[in-house]
């Protein structure tokens, strides 16, 4: 034993010399020192439930931003400023694995005017329903309907648009739970580098297309009038200037100049506001012009893509897409 008890009951420490107070001889000696408190639990709230998620998202790839999305119910865009893997890891890098991923969103676009119709493509950037397309496919129409992957339709009225870059928001009627795409980072591509195009050319929608990036910086011509823009173009495509030429029709005296990515990405009729994607599965541009034979040839036979088209580089679109979104109509 290294305790010993004194008769009058008192607790002894032999190491210290001192009385402490009077106790049971059977109960155990008390602690040396007072037990430090149990530490407090620490409530997990909304943003320690966000942030775990964004550190596992992190962890396992691509979809980040738009799992975060959804958690907060916010309508924002899955933004990426490096290449975001969105592709399955066992289909990495093929079209296949592309086409999966993003095909869903990609929309067919009907626009209805008193000049005709038009038929284009767009591409979902929120779960709520917005859609980026060239203004050329919604410029003065009238009705606009919009049909998803999965043959769903929608109503969709125009939020703002860039005549000068060629660009307009939609957004879809009654929408929610959409796949929204993920825009990356155009200022990295090189030429050389494997896109897919995905669009409704000739109103087939769905069509997938692959190629490579056969330029960078090309200045593309194109028209801003609404009157231009739903003039019926007999299937020859829409109106553009390159090189000082012209394609598929007279531009007109009203038009814009903007810095292009050029594709050999077979692109036709109806892929204009479709997307052109990387091989991670990311938006790196979106479909705007391309040659069509027909427009010089004397036989509509000769129709078809040449492997000349053009695509807004989407760094364009995402800095202006605050603009857009305030309802800007020029």
């Amino acid at each position: 034993m290294t305790e010993s008890f004194h008769r009058s009951g008192e607790y002894q420490n032999p190491y210290e010399g001192q009385q402490q107070a009077p106790v049971n001889p059977e109960w155990p000696p008390p602690p040396a020192y007072a037990p430090a408190p149990a530490p407090k639990k620490r409530k997990r709230g909304p943003v320690a439930l966000l942030a775990a998620v964004a550190i596992v998202a992190a962890a396992i790839g691509g979809g980040t931003a738009y799992g975060i999305q959804e958690l907060t119910g916010n309508d924002t865009v899955a933004s990426s400023s490096t290449s975001t893997n969105v592709v399955p890891s066992a289909q990495k890098g093929t079209v296949a694995g592309v086409a999966k991923a993003v095909s869903p969103s990609i929309v067919e676009i009907s626009a209805a005017s008193n000049a005709g119709s038009a038929t284009g493509s767009g591409v979902i950037i929120t779960s709520g329903g917005e859609v980026v397309t060239n203004n050329h496919v919604v410029a003065g129409a009238s009705q606009i309907k919009v049909t998803t992957s999965d043959g769903k339709s929608y109503s969709a009225k125009v939020v703002g648009t860039d005549s000068k870059k060629d660009l307009a928001l939609i957004k879809l009627e009654n929408a929610s739970g959409l796949k929204a795409a993920t825009l990356g980072d155009s200022s990295g591509l090189q030429v050389g580098d494997q896109v897919v195009a995905i669009g409704s050319p000739e109103g087939l929608s769905g069509t997938v297309t692959s190629g490579i990036v056969s330029a960078l910086d090309r200045d593309v011509t194109v028209p801003t009038s609404e009157d231009q823009g739903q003039q019926p173009q007999q299937g020859d495509g829409w109106p553009f200037e390159f090189g000082g030429r012209q394609f598929n029709g007279d531009t007109g005296s009203d038009t814009t100049t903007y810095k292009a990515l050029q594709t050999d990405a077979s692109l036709n009729p109806g892929n204009s506001g479709g997307a052109l994607i990387d091989m991670n599965g990311n938006i790196i541009g979106i479909n705007s012009a391309m040659y069509s034979p027909a427009g010089t040839a004397s036989s509509s036979s000769d129709a078809g893509s040449v492997g000349l088209g053009f695509a807004i580089p989407i760094n364009t679109v995402k800095a202006d897409l605050a603009k857009l979104r305030a309802g800007a109509t020029d």
